[in-house]
């Protein structure tokens, strides 16, 4: 009887402990792997202690970060409106989220877990975090798509969408290389889920935006894109991968449309998404416009992986137009490739409550 109670309690110790991990966070480099994979929706608690030593800093940071000064403007961190040492993590590519030295919540996103430190890529601060990740709650169970009566985006309709978006001059930009299948709702609760940002829709606004994050020492990430149309109109919406500062030179980004007909009265959206990765010169006008990665499958990817990992998308399939476009330029003449794919993307309908 005595063993038997010994060999249970030692069981439920170990399955304790299994849910437990204990890790060191050096001050470089950024990141740490925790050798954790999440589950969108699982609930985690991490606690964090000990100090590091910047040069030149008068005292030590602690995993709150260090008080913010307006010093801290011209610093590159990953999660801006915490303080330079605090400690932080994210879930695989998703936005980079505040720890400190508690913090309790769900995974916005599945996939592996990674501690870091809020700081610049020179930054090599003494000293380290002894940091505990706890399993709190499991993640919902996924649902059984195999049961779901999910409506087909047939060829007819997918050939009835133009492939690329042009500009007020009616000059071809860039491709549309995905739709989302699903409500206005869901989707943008996918969007918000995955790390999207709303990007702001004119100069006006990016104004009082910038002049806002100064005010508040945080970095601008949503930087407004040009207004271009697909089905005669502008975009619905566009979103933005918010990268703190970075942003300005480099994000990933794409615009979406409402289209003109739907699936068994489920909205379709048509999007061209590309990723900015620096600056060019506009050959229309001769001003300054940002440089897309020309490998524009790369980005069409990189939405549907985002959104994939939220738990909010049904399915992920490919198909191609009857006339796919495999090269050509953006509206402001910068050259493009692809494999001439479009990725659906079809959402859980609104009835799974997730």
């Amino acid at each position: 009887m005595k063993t038997r109670i010994a060999v249970g309690i030692a069981s439920i110790l170990g399955m304790l402990l299994a849910q437990t991990k204990e890790i060191e966070v050096k001050g470089s480099p950024i990141w740490t792997d925790t050798e954790l994979d999440v589950a969108a929706g699982e609930t985690i608690r991490i606690t964090a202690s000990g100090e590091l030593q910047y040069a030149g800093a008068k005292s030590a940071a602690t995993p709150a970060g260090m008080a913010r000064g307006f010093r801290d403007l011209a610093r590159t961190l990953p999660v801006n409106a915490s303080g330079r040492g605090a400690v932080i993590a994210r879930v695989g590519e998703s936005t980079p989220f505040a720890v400190g030295a508690s913090w309790e919540g769900t995974a916005p996103i599945g996939g592996r877990l990674f501690l870091g430190v809020n700081q610049g890529g020179g930054d090599k601060p003494e000293g380290s975090y002894k940091a505990s990740i706890v399993r709190v709650k499991a993640a919902p169970p996924p649902v059984d798509v195999s049961k779901l009566d999910l409506p087909k985006l047939t060829q007819e309709q997918i050939d009835s969408v133009p492939t690329r978006v042009q500009d007020d001059a009616g000059t071809l930009g860039d491709r549309v290389n995905f739709f989302v299948i699903g409500s206005r709702e869901r989707m943008q609760a996918a969007l918000k889920q995955a790390g999207w940002a709303v990007v702001d829709k004119d100069k006006k606004s990016a104004v009082a935006a910038m002049g806002l994050s100064v005010l508040k020492k945080e970095s601008y990430t949503t930087l407004p894109m040009s207004e271009l149309k697909l089905f005669g109109r502008y975009q619905d919406f566009g979103y933005a991968m918010g990268d703190p500062i970075k942003v300005v030179a480099a994000r990933h980004h794409f615009r979406v449309w409402k289209a003109p007909f739907d699936l068994n009265a489920v909205t379709v959206w048509a999007g061209a998404g590309t990723h900015d990765i620096g600056f060019d010169k506009d050959q229309r006008t001769g001003g300054v416009t940002h440089k897309i990665d020309p490998n524009t499958d790369l980005e069409r990817e990189f939405i549907g992986k985002t959104m994939q990992q939220t738990g909010l998308v049904a399915k992920l399939e490919h198909m191609t137009v009857s006339n796919p476009v495999t090269k050509a330029k953006t509206a402001h003449g910068e050259e493009f490739y692809s494999d001439g794919r479009t990725l659906v993307i079809y959402l859980l309908p609104d009835s799974v409550q997730r």
